[in-house]
């Protein structure tokens, strides 16, 4: 009888044991019924910039940009004088290795070889040009004009002066001046980065096109999709 009784109670013992045991790793596994994550969000940096017009540093719209010399891939120095019959500038800040900025190439020469007859040059600025960068390097740059055969101005930001100036947060990040060197678009190039043949709105194209009928563009500003701007 007394075997009996032990028995029973050391089953009883680890029946309990094993039922607390499980709940606590049930409470350790896997997230909560109601979906909800505790822990610090993944990985990586959203690819919209969040910042307002209002909140941007440097050009706004109807601001007269100032005149800058930067290294073009071929050596030499560049300069927005150096386009004669300018009806306008698309400057742009991009790069060698954004993913967003590699997805818009083929893109800005399409715009540079539409609207540079027309008046309205593509100049692409690089700001995360960096010798201690080797993907990001002049040399670089120079490979991936290159091999794309760049038909506009590839520019190194070296000393990082002139996307402070101009306020780029992005890569890519237009800036569409008029002949009169003032900021009339600032934003994105269409509404659809991954995929050329889902465009439905060409925003640079639509402001270049308003420029030409004597408007403002409307929109005048849209937020931009890329990669964040390497300040340093």
């Amino acid at each position: 009888m007394k075997k009996t009784s032990l028995l029973f109670m050391t089953v009883l013992f680890l029946s309990s044991f094993l039922i607390t045991t499980n709940i606590s790793a049930q409470e350790r596994q896997g997230p909560p019924p109601n979906g909800e994550h505790k822990g610090p969000p993944g990985g990586g940096h959203n690819p919209e910039q969040t910042e307002s017009l209002k909140q941007m540093k440097g050009y706004k719209i109807g601001d007269t940009a100032a005149y800058f010399k930067l290294k073009n891939i071929d050596g030499t120095m560049f300069s927005l004088s150096d386009i004669k019959n300018a009806k306008g500038y698309i400057v742009v800040f991009t790069c060698n290795e954004c993913p967003f900025a590699k997805m818009y190439e083929d893109r800005l020469i399409a715009l540079h070889t539409e609207y540079a007859p027309k008046g309205y040059a593509v100049v692409a600025i690089n700001p995360n040009v960096s010798a201690s960068n080797e993907k990001e390097s002049f040399a670089a740059m120079q490979q991936r004009a290159k091999e794309k055969q760049f038909p506009f101005v590839y520019l190194a930001d070296t000393k990082k002066e002139v996307f402070p100036m101009f306020g780029a947060l992005r890569t890519p990040h237009v800036f569409l001046l008029d002949n009169a060197m003032k900021v009339q678009y600032i934003g994105t190039i269409d509404d659809n980065a991954k995929s050329a043949k889902d465009v439905k709105v060409k925003y640079v194209e639509e402001a270049i096109a308003s420029l030409e009928n004597g408007k403002k563009p409307n929109p005048n500003f849209t937020k931009a999709i890329g990669c964040p701007v390497k300040a340093d």
